[in-house]
């Protein structure tokens, strides 16, 4: 990284600055238990309609009855598809999850030390999942380390596009108004990584479980936030 300064860094959520296991384990199975009440319970909510439509536009259902849209999200769910009307529809549930205090998010120990150093020096931090931008501020204001929303700049979720395609990152680094070269991306997905430094942006692996780098990686690779140099 010896080439233009970083002025932003822009960093994945699951299994980046926090497990996987948070996710697949308390996450998912809250959401996909609390469904079918939810969606009953917010039919008439125009924002519940709305991803509910577009889910099944997304599945090619002209004509769905409430237990079919149902059946398809809960299956999505153990599926862990990247679909938006999904990820917007699970923010909504886990909202109430983490507002009445049943969980709150799991992150490392070494990610918001990390994350305050660099706000410090000046560098903007910016979030990319593919959970929904709400989905994130729930995750970030209902964390272990308390509420460090006020850390990040911005977020993006897969409504800007794929984690997996060059033209994702472009989108980000021209919403952000940074040269690519000044944006160091951070995460666990060798794909995502390869897709942001094909749009110009610096890399970093986040080799967290196992805690082992590639020998042989493509990218500059730590195993945890603490190694990561930003200069």
């Amino acid at each position: 990284m010896s080439q233009a300064m970083i002025r932003a860094i822009l960093t994945d959520i699951e299994g980046t600055t926090s497990s996987i296991s948070f996710v697949k384990e308390t996450l998912f199975p809250y959401a996909r238990r609390r469904l079918p009440a939810f969606i009953e319970t917010h039919a008439d909510d125009t924002t519940v309609r709305h991803w509910l439509h577009e889910a099944a536009k997304e599945a090619g259902i002209v004509s769905a009855e409430k237990n079919e849209i149902i059946a398809l999200l809960q299956r999505w769910i153990d599926e862990d598809r990247k679909s938006t009307a999904l990820k917007a529809l699970q923010g909504l549930i886990w909202e109430e999850g983490y507002r009445n205090g049943e969980y709150t998010a799991h992150v490392y120990p070494d990610a918001v030390p990390a994350l305050e150093k660099w706000k410090k020096q000046g560098v903007d931090l910016y979030v990319y999942s593919s959970g929904s931008i709400a989905a994130q501020k729930l995750f970030f204001g209902f964390c272990d380390a308390g509420d460090v929303t006020a850390l990040f700049s911005g977020y993006f979720d897969t409504e800007t596009g794929p984690k997996r395609e060059r033209i994702s990152y472009e989108r980000i680094a021209h919403a952000i108004g940074v040269a690519p070269d000044q944006v160091l991306f951070l995460s666990d997905v060798v794909e995502e990584l390869d897709a942001a430094r094909a749009a110009g942006m610096r890399t970093t692996l986040l080799a967290r479980a196992p805690a082992t780098c590639p020998t042989h990686g493509t990218h500059p690779c730590v195993t945890h936030f603490s190694a990561i140099e930003v200069p």
